[in-house]
């Protein structure tokens, strides 16, 4: 049965969706974050007469995202999303950083309603922008009467935001989920479901500190051949709360640097270990009681929100 809910709520952020090139064979050398979301709907003849509403809630390369735009990110999404005639949010947004949102988001709204990110590998004024193709898809997913959580649709694929990565520089198929694989494909504009859609439980916007600068700061640092603790000690001096070690393979980390991590810890700064491969989640050995804190699936840049998250719920 259909749902009473028609209404999708597009929210722009920028992206390479949103660039334009001065030539409309060059994919790579255009200029992120030019159009409004309100072009981006418009240039999707089968959106037109849709029940849509599109607002710009920020206009910036997706390099450059930031707590402030996450924020109100969320703030406006949520808003949306009480409203009773709206099945869910689409949400415009460069590759760069997407799967940081979309996880920034499922752990802080949780929603039982979708919010759907999507993007573009090309921009809009290229001779074969995915944009349109991409956007016609999400909002098709927001609609959907099973779609729920937040979620990323690339591609044609619908990808849950615990596990969706970045895996290419260029390609058209740019994302993929590990692993997990992906939660459905869309065929023509029907979801054809292989896993169950996300949930969780949401952090709440109330916990968030209003006053960005009071966020907590976490930096990632990478284990590597002839690492050491200087960058480390560094953070230390300089005030940071928690770090995210990228370690090789399977969590496993240069002595020296370990033995910095060590002391981090000691004097109060919080370490999470996730690993620098692209697939898989780290396992511990049973008997190693003494290995730092393991961020299990999350890659580092969604290791470095949750650990953020959890200093916020700290004493």
């Amino acid at each position: 049965m259909q749902s009473m809910r028609e209404r999708v709520v597009i929210l722009g952020t920028g992206g390479t969706i949103a660039g334009t090139a001065a030539q409309s064979g060059d994919n790579v050398g255009y200029t992120a974050a030019q159009l409004g979301v309100a072009h981006l709907v418009a240039a999707v003849p089968a959106l037109a007469g849709e029940s849509i509403e599109a607002e710009q809630v920020a206009q910036l390369d997706s390099k450059d995202m930031d707590h402030a735009t996450w924020q109100r990110l969320a703030a406006r999404a949520s808003h949306h999303l009480a409203r009773p005639e709206v099945a869910g949010v689409v949400v415009t947004h460069g590759t760069d950083t997407l799967e940081e949102t979309a996880y920034f988001l499922h752990r802080t709204l949780a929603p039982a309603r979708p919010i759907v990110l999507t993007a573009a590998m090309r921009p809009a004024t290229s001779l074969q922008p995915d944009g349109p193709q991409n956007l016609l898809d999400a909002v098709r997913v927001a609609r959907s009467d099973t779609a729920q959580g937040v979620v990323v649709v690339f591609g044609g694929e619908v990808h849950d935001a615990r596990d969706v990565r970045k895996r290419h520089t260029y390609r058209l198929d740019a994302f993929g989920s590990g692993d997990a694989g992906v939660i459905a494909q869309i065929e023509e504009g029907t979801l054809r479901i292989h896993r169950p859609w996300p949930a969780g439980e949401a952090f709440g916007l109330d916990a968030l500190p209003a006053d960005v600068a009071a966020w907590p700061r976490v930096e990632i640092v990478h284990s590597h051949a002839n690492a050491d603790g200087r960058i480390v000690r560094a953070l230390c001096a300089d005030g940071v709360r928690g770090l995210v070690v990228a370690a090789t393979g399977n969590g496993t980390l240069h002595h020296a640097l370990e033995t910095a991590l060590r002391e981090a810890r000691a004097q109060g700064v919080a370490v999470l270990r996730s690993s620098r491969c692209l697939d898989g989640a780290l396992l511990d050995a049973p008997h190693d009681t003494d290995a730092l804190p393991s961020a299990g699936a999350l890659t580092p840049v969604k290791a470095r929100i949750e650990l953020m998250l959890q200093l916020m719920r700290a004493p």
